[in-house]
């Protein structure tokens, strides 16, 4: 029963660690793009793209709590594997998706600034995703 019951929690947390993930980083970049559409309005197109990119963190974690198959059995025969492929790819999406924010934000800014650097910060915002890619791909694997 304590495997089911974990096997549970590892795809609960795979799907909300991811999702909380996202709305973190979304929110610390779009926080960023308000207080930039008061200094350089022009460029709101600028500051919505690089808004949204820490939002796929969530739809990772989403795509592979989707391939996981949820039935009683599996839970009983690989409950633990599920808990602790559950935790590793939510953390890892949390955490990619707040950091991918943070970049995000510091773009914003600068390009409210009057500097031209959306193409370099969508490079550098890359980065952290890359780290959550694997962990769905690694998730799909197992």
């Amino acid at each position: 029963m304590l495997t089911v019951i974990l096997g549970y929690v590892g795809l609960a947390l795979m799907l909300c660690l991811a999702g909380v993930g996202s709305s973190i980083g979304t929110t610390i970049a779009g926080n960023a793009a308000e207080g930039a559409l008061k200094k350089n309005p022009e460029k709101s197109s600028s500051y919505m793209i690089l808004s949204a990119l820490p939002s796929t963190q969530g739809l990772y974690g989403f795509v592979a709590f989707l391939f996981w198959p949820k039935t009683i059995e599996a839970m009983q025969e690989s409950g633990y594997l599920y808990f602790a492929v559950g935790i590793a790819v939510g953390v890892i999406c949390l955490f990619s998706a707040i950091r991918q924010g943070q970049v995000c934000a510091n773009g914003i800014i600068g390009i409210s600034q009057g500097h031209d650097v959306q193409t370099n910060t969508m490079i550098y915002a890359a980065l952290p995703e890359f780290y959550a890619i694997l962990a769905l791909v690694a998730s799909l694997m197992i």
